[in-house]
């Protein structure tokens, strides 16, 4: 019962949000002709003196776009919770994939339910990836950025961008979140020893299939990876919801940070 409250409380907290995106920062990254659009919240009270954790968080495919604020649709109320703020201060990074872009490099058919997808056993980054880690090995090299405290989380497109960036860059993560995504197994292999990952998915998901992030949790644990797997009878591609929702998710995956 108070898990179910708690559950409750954070949902309430959550939609209480959900059309405030003032406390984000909007931001254009450049490299050479490419950008980048992201948000970025800094914690209450940011001293620059001081060292904070650095949270990247990368959104699904119904938020890709150019207005630098449809990203924050899924996740951006969480971290803007003030309960959160006052017990987790971070850095929270939100950046934004254009149109017909894929965090992850993947081949997509759309065609069938659940969709079919390709995945790459050693994926080249993406150009939206590409930038998103110049952007990254920018941010974690600020000196008010705890570099033993850097998580990834993302849901659909973006946790299979999560699963592939913990390949690119295996000792940059402390933690790390994918929801309903997934990604090709050999892939694990190349993550960081004892790399904790919180893999999520619906079992009714018609989208992405649950068996793929059955699979990289087998393959993460197999790669002597620290892998959970929560799945949600009855639930389908939204399966954020309820992880959001998840009493011990923040706890979790703030408790980490690199040796």
């Amino acid at each position: 019962m108070k898990a179910l409250s708690g559950w409750i409380l954070l949902l309430i907290s959550v939609f209480a949000y959900a059309d405030d995106n003032s406390l984000y920062q909007s931001m254009i990254y450049k490299q050479g002709e490419q950008t980048l659009q992201y948000r970025i919240l800094y914690p209450q009270g940011f001293d620059k003196h001081k060292r904070y954790p650095l949270v990247l968080f990368l959104h699904g495919a119904g938020e890709r776009g150019s207005d630098n604020t449809l990203q924050l649709t899924h996740g951006g109320a969480l971290f803007a919770d003030k309960a959160v703020r006052d017990d987790y201060p971070a850095i929270v990074v939100f950046p934004q994939v254009a149109k017909d872009q894929y965090w992850a490099n993947v081949s997509v058919n759309r065609d069938t339910q659940p969709v079919q997808l390709q995945f790459s056993t050693a994926p080249v980054p993406t150009q939206v990836m590409a930038l998103t880690l110049a952007l990254m090995d920018e941010l974690v090299a600020k000196p008010y950025v705890d570099d033993r405290r850097v998580y990834i989380g993302g849901l659909s497109m973006g946790g299979m961008g999560t699963l592939e960036m913990l390949y690119h860059r295996p000792d940059m993560f402390a933690a790390a979140i994918a929801i309903c995504g997934g990604g090709k197994e050999q892939m694990a292999t190349h993550y960081r020893k004892g790399m904790p990952v919180w893999l999520f998915h619906g079992e009714e998901d018609q989208v992405v299939d649950p068996e793929l992030s059955r699979r990289m949790h087998s393959a993460i644990v197999a790669a002597d990876g620290q892998a959970k797997l929560t799945l949600y009878p009855g639930v389908g591609h939204d399966s954020w919801t309820a992880a959001f929702a998840e009493p011990t998710l923040l706890p979790w995956l703030f408790s980490h940070q690199l040796p």
